[in-house]
């Protein structure tokens, strides 16, 4: 990938037009009339912005027209929907609107495929943290949030979850000019030595106990029978298989 890239989509972005916020106001209030005329000049002059926006998403392998291409959109959308009324600057408004759209645009074009009501999910609660964190002044947790949509929390953690970029396992972690650590080298194994000597520990407890607390165990835990079912196939009460169940996990715990 050109991270330098001068020509995008057909674009020479070195020749981008730039116009000051005197001639910005005067286009939005012509678009907001109708002027479609306007609107082509309003967007071929911020094209420049949609340039900077999409250098924040250059390491993901991303292809940058594409990126371009959505970037424009956005802009676009924020240039219908901007109104000329509020005392905020119109680049203030653009950006997470073309940031909005990139994202929207990668998480729809993951590997990963999210259902459309989680992501519609995940999107509403964006939007609530972001009004939140502009009215509390800190970031809103997760509850908060979840009272806003009218919603379990845990559907909100879902969601949110679910719009999350994967990790490679081959990510740096922490270089100093050594040997880089990655992702993977933090990984757990379900075969390390602390496994390995529990698995040894818990045979030789089962191994210590009674025949008959054996076959209790394993009618209970392997076969899922209920006590009583045990009391009646080894022809004692379930008052007993229940006392030699306790006994023999008390003693495999013990060990």
């Amino acid at each position: 990938m050109q991270y330098n890239k001068v020509e995008i989509c057909g674009v020479n972005t070195a020749k981008l037009p730039t116009i000051n916020e005197a001639k910005k106001e005067e286009l939005l209030k012509r678009v907001k009339n109708g002027d479609m005329s306007a609107r082509d000049e309003l967007v071929n002059s911020n094209l420049r912005l949609v340039l900077s926006v999409i250098q924040r998403f250059t390491n993901r392998g991303e292809n940058l027209d594409d990126l371009f291409q959505v970037g424009c959109i956005g802009l676009i959308k924020s240039i219908d929907n901007f109104d000329i009324t509020q005392q905020v600057r119109f680049s203030t408004y653009a950006v997470p609107m073309i940031i909005g759209e990139i994202r929207r645009y990668l998480r729809d074009n993951n590997s990963i495929r999210v259902s459309r009501s989680i992501k519609d999910t995940a999107y509403r609660a964006m939007q609530v943290k972001e009004r939140l964190t502009t009215q509390f002044g800190r970031d809103p947790n997760i509850d908060e949030i979840a009272k806003e949509l009218e919603i379990p929390s845990c559907d909100v953690v879902v969601a949110l979850e679910s719009i999350v970029d994967p990790v490679s396992l081959y990510e740096p972690v922490y270089s100093d000019g050594g040997d880089t650590i990655y992702v993977l080298d933090q990984v757990g194994d379900n075969n390390d030595d602390n496994n390995w000597l529990d698995e040894i520990a818990f045979k030789e407890a089962i191994g210590a106990l009674s025949d008959r607390e054996k076959n209790i165990l394993r009618l209970r835990f392997m076969e899922g029978k209920t006590q009583m079912e045990v009391s009646e196939e080894i022809g004692i009460s379930q008052a007993q298989v229940s006392r030699l169940e306790k006994c023999a996990m008390s003693k495999i715990k013990d060990l």
